[in-house]
């Protein structure tokens, strides 16, 4: 799919700012600007590296200065923001931006225009910039591309100013040269493809400012290091090439070609991988490709999202069967499964992955999300019936007996056989924001989501103990008591419709209405029995669904937050609190063909709901990628992570789903969307 927006929508600048690409290379590195190319983020930079030393993401390069130099008259067409003004005003001369196998801004000056388009090399830490000019007469004076590099080098969570620790010596490399400013960062190599020469020009570029930043109440100012000035002179019809990389290429005399033929090759896969992308559904599966990165060590992972999270064991789990198994990545998936099955400890699987391997075991459901990963895996791969008895069933059953046997930190079985779950003071559930340390979304206790995950454990546990002749593991009597204790507990009698409350606890149940309850439908062992089914989706529908996911809080309620928006301590008050958030659209679809009577009717009603999601999202944000959440209240502004690895994953799971379940339905769908109409 491609994106274009032309010149009215590049020079509004209001809107313009909102719209940001990302490019990446599978290493978790990633380049990411607005659509006028103008940082708004101090995680936007052409080159930000996913270092193992030290640990993390770093901005190397922030951007470019560009200006086109014809006879004596200079053109700037980058832009920046500093207090008070945009300078450059490069967006002026932006004609046309577009996404699509690649960012490409075209820009004019008079009769001139100049293409300039960017991309990353996959497997390596390498950025590569190309520029052509066209329209030139016989008049037009020589023209030179002055390119000023503006490097941060420093962690993508923090800004830098001007100091005497940086180090501004550049040293010569082939058609380039490279700079160490800070002993702990890799040095940058820069180099040319072109008729070039590079002045080391050693200064500092000012209070350069990132709006969304400020928005947010973070710092919002920091300097930029200019190294020097390339000149590179430009000729008709002839690319010119500049590179940025942890590496230096080999650029001799005759490999001048080298950069071009790196550009060309990529160029061409590509291509040929959008041609495999039309659909929506392809392109989905396509852009759940950002979010699959390999270490340096060759192991597998999963980003959660860009730009700021790494790799999460729960969300890597919940978006894992998205981005594989309904992706056409079969064998990713198993790979990845057995991956986080061997970094289990004691029956837990952990909250946070880290590249050295020092990982965080500080959560109470990321092994029951392996679980449900696993049982997708087997329905997607039922031939795999060997890597699930021998690799997936014992850790399987390492963590049921964690749980079961008290083993796990700040989780307690009760006699029924329930989890009972943290205290007043911590938050070990997906809705885990704090304030000044104090849990926003306070779910000590029992939550629906970990009962209905615990259960779904025990009787794909129960199946497996069945399947394989261990009649040791079976509890099908423990699961016929646990769904009995489970729908009195739980139900919620109400005149505005019955439902299931979202915490027990022995002094009461929290009644507040949350999207949670819909897991205990939508599991493949719901452990609701069947006739409540259809109160639950009709309580959801009605106060929580939206046309971009799921409110994570029903708006009557006192504590309801409309926006995101403010500060951090503001933001995360809303987190939670009524803040939208499409992943959970997956579990919705699953409760939604379940309970309903009519499926092709209300598979209908739902894509006809989430229409704006896919024809208006995609553009807008992280362009061509879903984001993290959305704004509780219309028009349901998107915000959090611009690219979100279980937003893109469950979404394209949604379309899968509802695809099978009424391929007539989603094919009428399907069509006039791509006739854009309503």
């Amino acid at each position: 799919m491609k994106f274009r927006f032309d010149k009215p929508t590049c020079q509004n600048i209001r809107k313009s700012l909102r719209k940001e690409w990302i490019e990446t290379n599978g290493l978790g590195d990633y380049a990411s600007s607005s659509l006028l190319g103008c940082n708004t983020r101090k995680y936007h930079g052409l080159l930000v590296a996913d270092l193992e030393r030290p640990v993390g993401r770093h901005v190397l390069l922030s951007t470019v200065e560009e200006s086109l130099l014809m006879g004596e008259r200079e053109f700037f067409f980058s832009c920046r923001k500093h207090p008070g003004v945009y300078y450059p005003r490069g967006h002026e001369y932006l004609q046309e931006m577009e996404i699509g196998e690649w960012p490409v801004f075209r820009y004019r000056f008079g009769e001139i225009t100049l293409s300039r388009e960017l991309m990353l090399i996959p497997g390596r830490r390498l950025l590569i910039l190309r520029y052509e000019v066209r329209g030139v007469g016989a008049d037009t004076p020589p023209m030179i591309l002055r390119i000023k590099p503006l490097l941060a080098f420093r962690h993508a969570d923090r800004l830098t100013r001007a100091n005497p620790v940086l180090r501004p010596e550049t040293f010569s490399a082939p058609y380039g040269f490279s700079v160490k400013p800070y002993d702990a960062l890799p040095s940058l190599y820069m180099q040319t493809q072109g008729d070039a020469v590079f002045n080391p020009e050693p200064d500092w570029y000012r209070n350069v400012e990132y709006m969304v930043e400020q928005e947010r109440g973070f710092d919002y100012q920091e300097d930029l290091f200019q190294p020097g000035i390339f000149e590179i002179r430009l000729s008709p019809g002839k690319p010119v090439f500049l590179t940025a990389s942890t590496e230096a290429l080999d650029i001799s005399h005759r490999q001048r070609k080298l950069v071009e033929s790196l550009w060309q090759e990529e160029a061409e896969r590509r291509t040929e991988a959008a041609r495999e992308a039309e659909t929506l559904e392809g392109h989905l599966a396509h852009e759940g490709e950002k979010f699959l990165v390999r270490r340096s060590n060759g192991e597998p992972a999963v980003v959660a999202g860009y730009p700021w999270f790494g790799a999460w064991g729960r969300d890597t789990l919940i978006a894992l069967p998205g981005l594989t198994f309904h992706a056409g990545r079969d064998e990713l998936g198993v790979e990845l499964l057995a991956h986080i099955g061997a970094t289990m400890k004691d029956g837990l699987i952990p909250n946070c992955f880290s590249a050295d391997g020092h990982h965080a075991y500080n959560c109470v459901d990321s092994s029951l999300w392996y679980v449900w990963a696993v049982q997708e895996m087997f329905r997607a791969l039922p031939e795999r019936r060997d890597f699930l008895r021998e690799d997936c069933w014992p850790r399987i059953k390492a963590i049921v007996s964690a749980y079961r046997n008290g083993k796990v930190p700040c989780v307690t079985p009760d006699a029924e056989g329930f989890l009972s779950v943290g205290t007043s003071e911590t938050q070990l559930t997906w809705m885990d924001a704090k304030v000044n340390g104090r849990p926003v979304t306070p779910r000590n206790g029992q939550p629906v989501e970990i009962a209905a995950l615990w259960y779904n454990a025990l009787a794909f546990a129960d199946k497996l103990a069945r399947l394989f002749e261990e009649p040791e593991w079976r509890q099908t009597e423990r699961l016929d008591r646990m769904r009995a204790v489970f729908a009195k507990r739980y139900w919620v009698t109400d005149v505005q419709g019955d439902y299931l409350a979202d915490v027990w606890r022995e002094e009461g149940p929290d009644r507040r209405v949350r999207p949670n309850q819909l897991f205990a439908v939508s599991l493949p062992y719901p452990i609701l029995e069947e006739e409540y089914y259809a109160n639950v989706l009709s309580r959801v529908r009605r106060c929580l669904l939206t046309p971009y996911g799921l409110r994570t809080l029903a708006p009557s309620a006192p504590d309801y937050h409309s926006l995101y928006e403010g500060g951090p301590a503001q933001r995360d008050e809303a987190y939670h609190q009524g803040t939208v958030w499409p992943w959970l659209l997956g579990a919705y679809a699953e409760t939604v063909l379940r309970a309903a009577w009519d499926v092709p009717g209300s598979v209908r009603e739902l894509l006809r709901t989430v229409r704006p999601l896919f024809a208006q999202h995609l553009g807008d944000a992280g362009m061509g990628s879903v984001s993290e959440i959305f704004d509780g209240d219309p028009p349901h502004l998107p915000n959090g992570c611009i690219a979100q690895a279980w937003s893109v994953a469950e979404c394209l799971r949604l379309l899968r789903l509802l695809k099978e379940a009424a391929p007539e339905v989603y094919a009428e769908w399907e069509a006039d969307a791509r006739k854009g109409g309503k």
